[in-house]
């Protein structure tokens, strides 16, 4: 599976042959990748992950749609070596993701208020975090998505802080900061299984909702959430070569 997303990925980088009329909008310095590293303190019994850009990291968010149907949503995602029940899913098969996400349409992220004001459903545009289970997906122009299932499928196992979506997908609410090129998030071991030997990539993306009503990108044979387009990978090639730092 790690070799389809590789070459799904690397397609797409190399040829550019699907459209996207939204995509172009962001594609500036705040999305390419200069440098990536997970860093393990044992400290703090955390591991530190961080995206730097030539831009300013976390500046350029999306323009609202409107509607949750075709949203925008930005991302500096990690693809690791990681396993899905590493951080709390089921057995599946897919590349496990780390997305530091801005969305202003929508927030599903119903435990945390990152925004502080006592409303727990305002706070989508706040860059935040996300675990995903990612897989190769043809429809979307981007050739990935985040794998679904089917609702009420009870031999899918989601971690208690998802948000309630049929898709392998879980808000778990980690601290982000983004402080000049810089954007970082904060994961304690135990939420990753203490796993502090893995390997990852660092990847900028536009990815788009899906609600299944409409023609296109809004109708029903579309993923829920796809992406359209990827801005930059760390590695040139999404090889996952970097190595978690002690």
């Amino acid at each position: 599976m790690k070799q389809v997303f590789i070459t799904a990925i690397c397609l797409f980088i190399i040829c550019e042959v699907f459209p996207c009329d939204k995509c172009g909008n962001y594609n500036n310095d705040d999305f390419q990748i200069t440098g990536v590293s997970v860093q393990h303190n044992p400290g703090i019994g955390a591991t530190v992950w961080e995206i730097k850009v030539k831009g300013s990291a976390g500046k350029t968010t999306p323009a609202p749609a409107g509607q949750l149907n075709g949203a925008p949503v930005l991302g500096y995602v990690f693809p690791t070596s990681l396993q899905p029940a590493d951080v709390g899913f089921s057995h599946t098969e897919g590349i496990v993701a780390l997305a530091l996400t801005s969305h202003p349409d929508f927030d599903d992220t119903p435990l945390w208020d990152e925004s502080v004001d006592g409303t727990y459903d305002n706070d989508g545009i706040i860059w935040h975090p996300h675990w995903v289970v990612l897989t190769e997906d043809k429809r979307v122009d981007g050739g990935l998505a985040v794998k679904q299932f089917s609702p009420g499928d009870s031999s899918v196992k989601l971690p208690p802080t998802n948000p309630g979506m049929p898709m392998y997908m879980d808000s778990p609410g980690y601290q982000v900061v983004t402080k000049g090129n810089l954007i970082r998030v904060i994961v304690p071991d135990y939420r990753i299984s203490n796993k502090t030997d893995f390997s990852f990539d660092g990847v900028t993306a536009y990815m788009q909702v899906n609600t299944g009503a409409g023609k296109g990108h809004g109708s029903s044979d579309m993923p829920m959430l796809g992406v359209y387009k990827v801005y930059a990978v760390a590695s040139g090639n999404l090889s996952l070569p970097y190595r978690v730092q002690k």
